[in-house]
């Protein structure tokens, strides 16, 4: 089976998108594997299919590396961009996502600025915090992040019987100057750290904002530059979120699968 595929990056986290507007393809988690794997696929953090729907711009159908699916903010971005060159919108959209329907804005140079869902609440346990933006996220404040065994203390976490049986996301934070912070991630579903997760970058923004960070924050991740916009609520709650970064296509191709 021949496959036609555009590959995407958004501040690094990279996705495959197949226009799948015709609904002829579907794939096994086997397949979703190999598509992904960086040896013996394309490569990617993840797979996405844009497809059509009876209200909406598109649907989007997000898969993890692994074959779980979940919502990916950074992918979502990049789906736009895709969807965009496909004539589905002009600079507005609204489609449907994991979690529901979103709304984003085509800026100047493919500047995506996406609408997240609201946040209904935080949990703090020590000085860490949990935060659900459509995919779960355990966040850290740390230190000296270059140098932070993100792989280790993530994959710890990510499995910790805290967060059995699914697990969840791992974001490690460094709160430095002005009203930016820094963000390395171990991701569920990719299971190795990646160079930017956008959920991620939102919760962790979000968790700033209790340490006297004002919206919008700005996010250096290692794939590049975000900002999250928000306005708080009562009692850790959030909305009007919206997650503001890039999106580039890379390159497309045809796989044989």
């Amino acid at each position: 089976m021949k496959i036609h595929f555009h590959k995407y990056q958004a501040t690094g986290n990279d996705f495959v998108l197949i226009d799948n507007r015709l609904s002829k393809l579907s794939f096994t988690t086997e397949q979703i594997k190999k598509i992904c794997d960086r040896r013996f696929g394309i490569g990617a953090d993840g797979l996405m299919l844009i497809e059509k729907h009876p209200t909406l711009d598109f649907n989007l159908v997000y898969f993890n590396s692994d074959g779980s699916q979940s919502l990916c903010g950074n992918g979502s971005r990049a789906a736009v961009l895709m969807a965009a060159q496909l004539g589905l919108l002009n600079t507005q959209t609204k489609f449907n996502a994991y979690d529901g329907t979103h709304e984003a804005e085509l800026l100047n140079n493919n500047i995506v600025r996406l609408a997240m869902n609201n946040v209904t609440g935080t949990k703090k346990s020590g000085d860490d915090y949990f935060i659900n933006t459509g995919s779960p996220h355990h966040i850290k404040m740390v230190i000296d992040l270059e140098n932070y065994p993100v792989f280790k203390e993530g994959r710890k976490i990510r499995y910790s019987e805290t967060y059995a049986p699914a697990g969840t996301n791992v974001n490690f934070v460094q709160l430095i100057e002005n009203n930016t912070i820094f963000v390395r991630t171990y991701e569920r579903g990719v299971e190795d750290e990646t160079y930017s997760c956008g959920t991620g970058v939102t919760a962790a923004a979000l968790a700033a904002s209790f340490h006297g960070y004002s919206s919008p924050v700005k996010v250096k991740v290692l794939g590049g530059e975000l900002a999250v916009d928000f306005k708080s609520g009562q009692a850790g709650t959030f909305h009007d979120i919206f997650l503001i970064g890039p999106a580039k296509m890379v390159f497309e191709g045809t796989l044989e699968l």
